[in-house]
């Protein structure tokens, strides 16, 4: 079979900056040495890059789990520019397509199911996509959207502009332009690029999948800490529209907390959170799935198997009835319908509800722990 045509423009960018990133700049380390400025400028300009993909490009527009004001978006359009990973238009309709037709071959633009190097950076090799959005119909509210059109018409010179003119300006301030060139032009570029692409063929083969086993994307911290959050993948491709990423409160996930911490400025608005309903659901699903294979071996494998689901099912029950007093004990608050007494056998109903999906859940817990 005729493979696609290559695309030179490609592969010479991701050729050349990999290979000075490699060579020159452990060379021009070793020779001369970096400063502690060119060091941090690198790693601010890092993630000034990787948080206009990840909360600009990724949260913003390609899922719209929140809304954003304009001036936070002109920072993620020049920003998305900077870590040159084509136009947010662009980057956001494949990035929509892989969601629609996850681990498809022939209709995921990056499917993991073709290997690691396909999805990582093969599929930007050759011209391997074909036409069914070429005209972004899958994207028309980013086609409304001002500053996402300003940037896709102007992509290539701000581009050209961001990553040659940001490292030379740094350079001309700081007495020290070949640094900057090799530090914060190219091996942050290099770094950028890798640390994104991780999301989309390393997130798909390495790590845990505790909410769905539909599709291969997985939960892995180590990813989340290079990627600014988006390591916590098997919960983003079951909870696309959740503004979270890691969902904890220790889970490392930079991004999410730009997007909140924003929130008390103004700066962001309407963020989405998936109820935590669905979630401990799919979550326990899991967790009988994983268990149920496991028994299959024994020989009280019926007996294992049904008091599995009997517990499973009293988590389940438990689990609906903490939520609807919950959701009834909001409702009530928010009608204001009662004096503040006529709540509290509500609210004590509330509490031992939860106390008792608590308990069921830990002996959940301890019971399919046994056959992890």
């Amino acid at each position: 079979m005729n493979k696609p045509p290559l695309i030179w423009t490609n592969i010479i960018l991701f050729a050349s900056t990999f290979l000075v990133s490699l060579i020159l700049v452990p060379w021009y380390a070793i020779a001369v040495g970096f400063s502690w400025t060119e060091i941090i400028a690198t790693v601010l300009c890092l993630g000034y890059c990787g948080m206009s993909i990840t909360a600009g490009y990724h949260r913003l527009w390609a899922h719209k789990t929140y809304d954003a004001h304009p001036v936070l978006q002109w920072i993620f359009a020049i920003g998305g520019a900077f870590a040159l990973q084509n136009s947010a238009l662009h980057w956001s309709s494949d990035h929509r397509v892989h969601h629609k037709f996850v681990d498809q071959n022939d209709k995921d633009p990056y499917s993991a199911q073709r290997g690691f190097w396909f999805s990582h950076i093969g599929w930007m090799l050759r011209e391997y996509q074909s036409n069914t959005y070429s005209d972004y119909s899958n994207a028309r509210d980013l086609q409304n959207n001002k500053i996402v059109m300003w940037q896709h018409r102007n992509y290539l010179w701000l581009t050209i502009l961001t990553n040659f003119g940001i490292p030379l300006v740094l350079g001309m301030l700081t007495d020290s332009i070949l640094g900057m060139l090799l530090s914060v032009g190219v091996l942050r570029l290099t770094l950028s690029h890798h640390f994104t692409f991780f999301i989309n063929s390393l997130a798909h083969i390495w790590g845990s999948r505790p909410y769905t086993d539909q599709n291969s994307a997985r939960d892995n911290g180590v990813l989340a800490f290079l990627t600014y959050g988006e390591g916590y993948h098997n919960f983003h491709h079951i909870f696309e529209y959740d503004y979270r990423n890691g969902i904890k409160w220790w889970q490392f996930d930079p991004t999410k907390w730009l997007i909140k911490s924003c929130s008390y400025l103004g700066l962001t608005r309407n963020l989405k959170v998936c109820p935590q309903e669905r979630i401990e659901k799919a979550k326990a699903q899991m967790q009988l799935k994983r268990a149920q294979s496991r028994v299959l071996h024994l020989p009280d494998a019926e007996l294992t198997l049904q008091k599995l689901q009997h517990e499973y099912d009293l988590l389940q029950e438990k689990l609906q009835l903490y939520y609807e007093a919950k959701k009834s004990l909001l409702q009530q608050k928010k009608q204001q319908l009662t004096e503040q007494y006529a709540g509290f056998d509500l609210k004590q109903q509330v509490a031992d509800l939860k106390a008792s999906w608590r308990a069921q859940q830990k002996q959940w817990r301890l019971l399919t722990a046994q056959f992890a």
